[in-house]
């Protein structure tokens, strides 16, 4: 696998710079990525570098996953309107640890073979680095001049801000183009990635190589990824969707992936997947010809909640999701935990029921479905649509309305589902 070659087809190259495809052809090379640490779990908007990352080791070369533990302390200022709080040590190291456990579902870091992802922290070269010896062993090579051409500070200097810009943040660039040149000089680091609002701090790096060591080193950016609506990808009402399942339940990061746009789901099929080109090509033919059973959209939801997650995941929340929609999930719906029933039924009506009464369990379903629960206006009604078979309590049909409740009847121990024809759910909850 040619890794340019695969990026290009996949969308995944927003800027080169030259040389870089010449190096990559010629042996296998060490290319770097930074990430990020501010919390302690990635989210999919990191996922884009990371499936660079993925590739790039897949094609034979070695990919190293750098934790900013130095930049996180600082903040970048590129795409920022304003600074970033300040993390201390502590918190950087644990959220470096929780950061390489979600990369090792990516990367191969135990590999015996020369390409072995490696994970490592600016923070330990920074640490011991007096302000006095950067100033003058890494300052005097980039001219302010330079720095000050960088798109990252001209934005932020020319009033798009309120706020102007620190000495801290100016001095970004610096920092990571000495992350470039450190692993450039000890691990024979030719190569970074990034996103395309790296562009400029990138290409400090390669600068400061260039002059310090005369060496020579690359760039290569992918584009930052969007929804065909103009929306921010990633962002949903509830603010990132996150690869930490604490975060994120599977069932809601598949539920995301589930519902993006056909236009969303082909671009986004082939980033983050490691499907072939004629999968995707065969999967783009069948969604032309029939939209609604939107096959991209459900082979992106299976590839990427399996690779971030489980297979039993992935199964777990396909169950999940049919719950509503089909006549057979009585028992997946008993086995659901609270949290991913309460993500099941978002949006269903909820109305709060005597946990007492039902405890007795001498309260009869036609009084629950009337006098407890809005669900039916009378109990006329709600007798005749049981005859008719439109009634089911937890996807179970109710055959007798005078029937009684009791506590076995309730989900998760406090949850009932009532159902009035078809699509009409009403969540009952047990106080």
């Amino acid at each position: 696998m040619n890794f340019i070659d695969e990026l290009t087809w996949r969308g995944m190259i927003h800027q080169m710079m030259p040389g870089t495809k010449e190096q990559l052809d010629k042996e296998m090379t060490t290319a770097y990525l930074g990430i990020d640490p501010t919390a302690d779990s990635l989210h999919i908007g990191h996922l884009v570098g990371v499936m660079m990352l993925k590739h790039f080791q897949r094609a034979g070369h070695k990919p190293i996953a750098l934790v900013g533990g130095a930049t996180g302390m600082i903040g970048d200022p590129s795409m920022k309107s304003q600074e970033r709080k300040l993390l201390d040590e502590e918190t950087l190291r644990h959220n470096q640890e929780a950061i390489k456990k979600q990369l090792a579902k990516f990367l191969d870091f135990d590999s015996k073979e020369p390409n072995a992802a490696e994970m490592v922290n600016n923070y330990d070269w920074m640490k011991n680095f007096s302000f006095l010896d950067f100033i003058r062993d890494v300052g005097k090579h980039i001219t302010v001049n330079y720095m000050m051409a960088k798109d990252s500070v001209k934005k932020r200097l020319s009033g798009e801000s309120q706020q102007g810009m620190s000495f801290t943040e100016f001095s970004y660039q610096l920092v990571q183009g000495y992350d470039f040149l450190t692993l450039y000089r000890d691990k024979n680091c030719r190569l970074q990635l990034g996103g395309s609002d790296q562009w400029g701090n990138i290409t400090t790096g390669t600068e400061l190589i260039r002059r310090t060591l005369g060496g020579e080193a690359y760039a290569l950016t992918c584009p930052l990824i969007t929804k065909a609506d103009g929306g921010k990808f990633g962002k949903t009402e509830s603010g990132n969707v996150w690869l930490d399942p604490r975060y994120t339940s599977p069932y809601k990061f598949y539920q995301f992936w589930l519902n993006v746009s056909d236009a969303d789901a082909e671009k986004y099929i082939k980033i983050f997947t490691e499907l072939t080109e004629d999968e995707i090509r065969a999967l783009v033919e069948e969604q032309q010809a029939d939209p609604g059973r939107r096959p991209l959209q459900k082979r992106l939801a299976k590839e990427i909640t399996t690779m971030v997650h489980s297979a039993e995941d992935y199964e777990a929340a396909v169950e999940a999701s049919q719950i509503l929609f089909s006549n057979n999930t009585a028992d997946a719906l008993h086995k659901l935990d609270e949290e991913t029933l309460l993500q099941v039924m978002e949006g269903v009506p909820q109305h709060e029921v005597s946990l007492a009464e039902i405890q007795s369990g001498e309260l009869k379903l036609v009084d629950l479905l009337t006098d407890k629960a809005p669900v039916f206006p009378s109990k006329g009604e709600m007798r005749k649509m049981t005859q008719q078979g439109g009634v089911s309590i937890n996807k179970e049909k109710v055959t007798d309305p005078y029937s009684t409740i009791s506590e076995s009847n309730l989900l998760a121990g406090k949850y009932i589902l009532a159902q009035r024809g078809k699509k009409n759910y009403f969540l009952l909850i047990a106080k």
